[in-house]
């Protein structure tokens, strides 16, 4: 079971703010327009971060946004070395966060049982009648 340690958790969290104000105001791939890193994993020695990133429309296909953020690494890890003091900045990877996506795939489900069911309950009533 891994344990994580304050300063790696303070770590990514700087790591993510820098990074969605560098999408929000420094970045001008149309990409890359609603796109908003959600979560950073570091390695326990800090040498690789994984950016989790979603889209306001989670339809979007991820490969424009993963090539768009493979060309702009160097860019970020540069100016994230120098919004973040570390001895080295980490090697970046960019994937996209499945969580939102899954979310609006089971609460469509969800709602396609529901009404399923309450077609059920309203064939049951008329048969009844």
């Amino acid at each position: 079971m891994s344990r994580e340690y304050p300063r790696k958790l303070r770590v990514a969290a700087e790591l993510q703010r820098v990074a969605n104000e560098l999408l929000a105001h420094d970045i001008n791939d149309p990409r890359l327009a609603g796109v908003r890193i959600s979560a950073v994993e570091l390695s326990g020695d800090l040498s690789i971060a994984r950016l989790y990133f979603n889209t306001l429309d989670p339809d979007d296909d991820p490969e424009p946004i993963e090539t768009a953020f493979e060309r702009a690494s160097g860019f970020f890890r540069s100016r994230l070395g120098r919004a973040v003091q570390l001895r080295r900045v980490p090697e970046l990877s960019f994937i996209q966060d499945l969580g939102p996506r899954r979310g609006f795939e089971l609460t469509h489900l969800i709602d396609e049982l529901v009404e399923d069911e309450q077609s059920a309950e309203d064939e049951d009533r008329a048969e009844e009648q």
